[in-house]
């Protein structure tokens, strides 16, 4: 006998699936644009004569523009308004060309499904204040730290989080270096609960040093899942799913 829900729920994943793929997601992609074009024209991409061409002319630009735009944890409580606008600001600066790759591989392959789930609005303003909880968390639990914090890698995370919650049984490829990179294919139920306790693992042990902030990427994914759990309870889609996943962290 045909589960007429079930039916019903595949043809609004490939409704889905088919938005995404005809380029429905504008505001992902509007994302990965900004992100990639804010990168080219900084300092960090090396690719701006604007900054000079010396090495330490363009560290001391690096060094002005992480301190201009990022979050620096034991400044973002003292009540400024530039502070509190950190951690907007910091969602759209990446600190090499392999952090910014990672993220937008991560938010390209997740963000356009749950893009189209959400609607555009919502999955701008779900995307914003997610992004600048993870990286708030962060800054609160490190107030001491003079580190800069940049990346959207906390947005991202609330990204996959929501996913989870929306998309339990999509089938994602994941590449996986000990298992030699061989793609394989596995729900991405069990690929995402995998990567988010690698990430609680890792924040266990990382300091508030230089490095990844795995506590943001924790408190992304973790806002991520209970906004997504709270607003679509119930009418989360159930059928399987294709997507695709890189091994990069964001």
């Amino acid at each position: 006998m045909t589960d007429v829900r079930e039916v019903r729920w595949r043809r609004r994943l490939r409704e889905l699936g088919a938005a995404a793929a005809a380029g429905g997601a504008p505001v992902t992609y509007g994302l990965i644009a900004l992100c990639c074009a804010v990168f080219l024209v900084s300092p960090l991409s090396g690719l701006n004569p604007a900054y000079g061409s010396s090495a330490d002319a363009l560290l001391a630009a690096q060094a002005g523009y992480f301190e201009r735009w990022g979050v620096i944890p034991s400044e973002l409580l003292d009540g400024t308004a530039r502070a509190a606008l950190t951690p907007l600001t910091a969602l759209f600066v990446h600190g090499s060309w392999l952090h910014l790759l990672g993220n937008m591989l991560f938010l390209y392959v997740f963000g356009a499904m749950a893009e189209e789930r959400m609607g555009r609005t919502e999955f701008t303003v779900f995307y914003l204040v997610c992004g600048y909880f993870a990286l708030a968390a962060y800054a609160v639990v490190h107030a001491d730290s003079d580190q800069t914090l940049v990346g959207a890698s906390g947005a991202i995370s609330a990204v996959l989080g929501a996913f989870l919650q929306l998309f339990p049984r999509a089938r994602v490829t994941s590449l996986f270096p000990f298992l030699f990179f061989l793609p394989l294919r596995f729900p991405a139920w069990m690929v995402l609960v995998f990567w988010f306790v690698l990430q609680w693992l890792a924040a266990q042990n990382a300091g508030s040093g230089p490095g990844v902030a795995y506590l943001a990427h924790v408190a992304g994914f973790a806002a991520g899942f209970l906004y997504a759990w709270v607003r679509f309870r119930g009418t989360r889609v159930k059928a399987q799913a294709t997507a695709t996943e890189g091994d990069s962290q964001p």
